[in-house]
């Protein structure tokens, strides 16, 4: 049997993070050998994570990336079992590498085909055997619940909890230029979620019953009828700048609404995905 000496223990540890005596009897059931035992650590880790699928992911974080210059930008979900997990550095990082790789990969359509990617910022190894090696260190199991990329112009901000992110998509002719407006469009969205982007993508329904509240009100308050009608156009202007994106004060500069300000860069949004942890 194969001497297991402290400096191979060591070097074991600092390479999957893993208590000492789990590296020392890795490298006890492969004879010493570094490489078998880094395998057979994440076999045992695989092991463990299916007898532990079941348990609750309630935490977890929100990722954004974009990159103006190529036109693209993704958003994920992964979850987690705790919030110190999700608040840890390498859970941060794992989030932002996925949303990065999707967005500068090939794509995925489903979270499993993503996994299966190389990771951007480890070439060496898979989204999915990050995930294992994650898993190992943490003993917590990880869900990659939701993806979506954009393949066009896009801006994207996410909470600096991960709790909430948001990701717009724009055109027109300025729009490579316009990715810092854009991402101000998002920290909006995701400041005061509005609940559809222009006033013809509410509910119709939504719209008649304000406007049935309103006119109620307004008879209540004794006024005309042939002045009413004129007041509830005036008073669903409001209404709309509560809801609407475009009709909505921009968070940073309350005198123009974000329709001015996506006027003023020349550009058009074109689709909103405002994500909340789920």
């Amino acid at each position: 049997m194969a001497e297991i000496t402290a400096a191979a223990v060591m070097a074991l540890r600092e390479k999957t993070g893993l208590p000492m005596m789990e590296c020392k009897k890795a490298l006890a059931e492969c004879g010493g050998n570094t490489e078998q035992a880094v395998d057979w650590l994440r076999k045992q880790g695989i092991k463990t994570q299916s007898m532990r699928a079941d348990r609750e992911t309630s935490c977890g974080r929100l990722a954004v990336y974009t990159d103006p210059a190529k036109g693209v930008g993704a958003i994920i979900e992964l979850k987690c079992e705790s919030p110190p997990v999700a608040a840890s550095p390498d859970f941060k990082d794992f989030c932002n590498d996925i949303a990065k790789t999707l967005a500068l990969g090939p794509g995925a359509a489903t979270p499993e085909e993503l996994l299966a990617q190389k990771s951007l910022a480890h070439p060496d190894k898979t989204l999915g055997e990050i995930k294992d090696d994650l898993f190992n260190r943490m003993r917590e199991v990880f869900e990659l619940s939701r993806i979506k990329r954009i393949n066009a112009a896009c801006g994207g901000y996410a909470h600096h909890d991960g709790s909430k992110a948001a990701i717009v998509e724009i055109a027109g002719a300025a729009a490579a230029a316009a990715a810092e407006t854009a991402k101000d469009i998002a920290m909006h969205v995701v400041a005061l979620a509005p609940q559809a982007v222009r006033k013809e993508d509410l509910d119709p329904a939504v719209v008649d019953k304000e406007r049935e509240i309103l006119t109620e009100a307004a008879r209540k308050e004794g006024k005309p009828e042939n002045i009413i009608a004129k007041m509830i156009e005036g008073r669903l202007r409001n209404f709309f700048a509560q809801c609407v994106l475009l009709e909505q004060p921009f968070v940073k500069d309350d005198k123009l609404s974000v329709g001015q300000l996506a006027n003023q860069a020349g550009i058009e949004i074109v689709s909103v995905d405002n994500w909340k942890l789920s």
